[in-house]
């Protein structure tokens, strides 16, 4: 006779039975899940919006000052005209100053220090080697008496002078020359005839002479 013993598999069964989750207990799980989901999907969506909101601010903010500038350019635009209308008015006072330091006024400034004793032209040392390289008898005398010519007169259009005068002989009228050539202020210097001028009231006769030139400013 053979016995089976059946209460240790009946107590097996049990526990296996207890701890299989029931119906119930797997659609609370499935609840449960789909709640984390949702939560978890709420928590991202929310976030995202966070982050365009933020960006949309700093955007608006950005606007916002190029608006307030602009508005600032606005207003000030009246007094920004006045300034400019000023600036253009000293521009051209500095330019009038300019032309008038640079033009005939200091042409004539230059010719009267060709013929100050003591003095000379204003001279470019380059130019005025080179010069005289070619032709030595252009070099200007330093020891030349300027009192012994006179300038009568001095006309300027559109940067063409012609001179005349009185000198004492052909040397000082080619000394002069030579001085005018030397400047940098002239060039193209050109001598007119000349004659002699019993007329001025002296034992001693002049040489009258004209001059024809141009001028740089």
């Amino acid at each position: 006779m053979i016995r089976v013993n059946l209460l240790p598999q009946k107590k097996r069964a049990e526990r296996v039975a207890a701890v299989e989750p029931t119906g119930g207990q797997r659609w609370i799980l499935v609840v449960l899940a789909v709640v984390l989901l949702e939560v978890i999907g709420f928590v991202w969506f929310h976030q995202t919006k966070v982050g365009e909101l933020e960006s949309w601010q700093k955007r608006n903010k950005a606007i916002e000052g190029d608006i307030a500038g602009i508005r600032a350019l606005v207003t000030q635009h009246e007094q920004v005209k006045k300034d400019l209308a000023l600036l253009k008015a000293r521009e051209e006072a500095i330019n009038k100053l300019e032309t008038a330091r640079t033009g005939p006024t200091a042409a004539l400034l230059e010719l009267s220090r060709l013929l100050t004793p003591g003095k000379g032209p204003t001279i470019d040392p380059d130019r005025y080697q080179a010069q005289t390289k070619n032709n030595p008898l252009q070099a200007i005398n330093p020891a030349w008496d300027s009192r012994r010519l006179w300038v009568m007169t001095f006309k300027e259009r559109e940067r063409v002078v012609e001179i005349t005068g009185l000198a004492r002989d052909s040397t000082d009228v080619s000394e002069l020359a030579y001085r005018l050539k030397a400047s940098s202020y002239f060039y193209d210097v050109k001598l007119l005839p000349g004659k002699k001028d019993a007329s001025t009231g002296t034992s001693v006769g002049m040489t009258s002479f004209g001059m024809q030139l141009k001028v740089r400013y």
